[in-house]
Order: C-alpha cells, then structure tokens, then sequence
C-alpha cells in the first residue's frame, strides 16, 4: 500500500482511540443535559463526526474541546 494511505489509516485510527477513551464522559455530560439515553448516545455519535470532520491537528485537550461541542449544540 502507499505509505500516504497507510499513516492517515494510522492517524485516523489513532483519534479513534483517543474519542473512545472519552466516550464514556461525553454520554455521562450528554445524558444529564439531555435526560435520554439514546439522545446521549446520538449526541456522542455527532460529536464524533465533527470531530472527524474539524480534524485533530489543533486540538490540544480533546476531552475540554468534546465537551465544548456538545454544550454548544445542545
């Protein structure tokens, strides 16, 4: 495979692993502004897209910049 390819698999898997790590306190955060569980999870599966979509390069503290997005949007 092309080397190109393989470290944005890489990266992409990387911030993968980072939101997963923090998934669990954005439902917490989520679920007690929302009051629903699936609304939580719903608000934690958006929070990842955008994070996809901004991309992570400038993103120091992932878990302040997740609670942020979330606090905004709800």
């Amino acid at each position: 495979m092309d080397p190109a390819v393989d470290a944005g698999v890489d990266a992409g898997d990387a911030l993968a692993r980072r939101f997963e790590e923090h998934r669990p306190t954005l439902r917490a955060v989520a679920y007690r502004m929302l009051g629903s569980t699936a609304e939580a999870e719903d608000a934690a599966q958006e929070a990842w897209l955008r994070l996809q979509r901004s991309g992570a390069d400038g993103i120091d503290e992932l878990a302040a910049w997740l609670r942020t997005d979330r606090r905004r949007c709800a």
